[in-house]
């Protein structure tokens, strides 16, 4: 009897967009918001490893010059040099310099 009823009222009372294969005026393009949504979302997921992966690479980086003095000395050197604030034979002197005394 629970049955019966139940069929008597449920689709008659509250009609669903669903029961015919949805609204005739449905518009074609509906897809295009769940796709951008998950879209945003994985460019969000990409966004985040890519600042984390380069942040944890910096810092490994950053570690390790200063793990090595000899490695941060030539790279003080050779940004002198590019800046212009030596010559090439000063630079050489003291690279040679560095090398002989490391």
């Amino acid at each position: 009897m629970v049955s019966t009823l139940a069929a008597l009222i449920g689709p008659a009372a509250h009609p669903g967009p669903w029961q015919d294969g949805g609204p005739a005026d449905a518009p074609a393009w509906w897809p295009v918001f769940p796709i951008t949504f998950g879209l945003f979302w994985l460019a969000v997921a990409v966004g985040a490893f890519y600042l984390l992966r380069r942040r944890m690479t910096a810092s490994a980086a950053a570690a390790a010059a200063a793990a090595d003095p000899l490695s941060r000395a030539r790279s003080v050197l050779a940004e002198r040099f590019a800046r212009g604030e030596i010559d090439e034979d000063e630079y050489l002197t003291r690279l040679a310099a560095l090398s002989h005394g490391g």
